[in-house]
């Protein structure tokens, strides 16, 4: 198999990675006039003068991939059923049952997008914490202190009507929230510390912790934040405008 065809097909056929090495090649091959047959000269010449198509390639080649994944991602949260998302084992539930309108949150509390995006979440929470249901998912995948936070985020549910300003509270945070971060915050919303500290040493905290990371793997979600609004997936940030057309789409 010649260069040409054997990096056409890693374009065609491979991920993101498989497909910029054999942009790689191709530019490669350009630039050394490598190319091993007559026919690929006009291929040669085309691409030495239009070098800004590797960028267009590569920005084309991402969108499909987010794209399919988009679809996988869908159709594994349409296969499970939207139910399995408002388990209070797994998420921090509050809202009629009933509500026409549901929200579904993945969040990590280090995750510099889902802070983003918190001030849309939290207005668009007082606006309907009466009228929607919300399921708030820990999902620590930002390293050793987004654990530390998230299993005080979950001790917190333990204490009435403490979860949602402490959540707010970390999520609102500008710099590192580590153990420090998560104690001041818990004092500030007045949560019981010592309660707490006690209750995030629980091996069912631990349980549930596993149990959205199994979760969030059985429906391609790998990333933060991750929004499941009226049962559609949205990855990435959000803002009041986009909330907006989620709920109404």
């Amino acid at each position: 198999m010649n260069l040409w065809k054997a990096a056409l097909l890693g374009t065609i056929g491979g991920t993101l990675g498989g497909a910029l090495f054999a942009v790689t090649i191709i530019y490669g091959a350009a630039l050394t006039g490598n190319f091993p047959s007559y026919d690929d000269r006009h291929i040669h010449d085309y691409l030495i003068s239009h070098p800004q198509l590797f960028a267009q390639m590569a920005e084309r080649l991402q969108q499909q991939q987010d794209d399919a994944d988009d679809k996988q991602r869908q159709g594994a949260i349409d296969k499970l059923g939207l139910r399995t998302f408002f388990d209070p084992k797994i998420a921090f539930v509050t809202g009629p049952e009933n509500a026409k309108t549901t929200f579904v949150e993945f969040f990590d509390y280090n995750c510099p997008h889902c802070r983003n995006s918190v001030a849309a979440v939290q207005r668009f929470y007082n606006a309907h914490k009466s009228s929607a249901r919300f399921a708030f998912i820990e999902f620590p995948i930002q390293g050793t202190q987004s654990i530390v936070a998230a299993r005080a985020a979950l001790a917190a549910r333990r204490q009435p009507g403490k979860y949602i300003p402490f959540h707010f509270a970390m999520m609102n945070e500008e710099g590192l929230v580590n153990e420090s971060t998560v104690l001041d915050d818990a004092k500030k919303v007045g949560l019981d510390i010592g309660k707490l500290k006690a209750d995030m040493e629980d091996p069912a905290i631990s349980e549930n912790v596993a149990s959205t990371l199994k979760l969030a793997h059985s429906v391609h979600i790998d990333g933060t934040p991750e929004f499941i609004v009226n049962g559609k997936s949205r990855e990435g940030e959000v803002d009041d405008a986009l909330l907006n057309r989620l709920t109404k789409g």
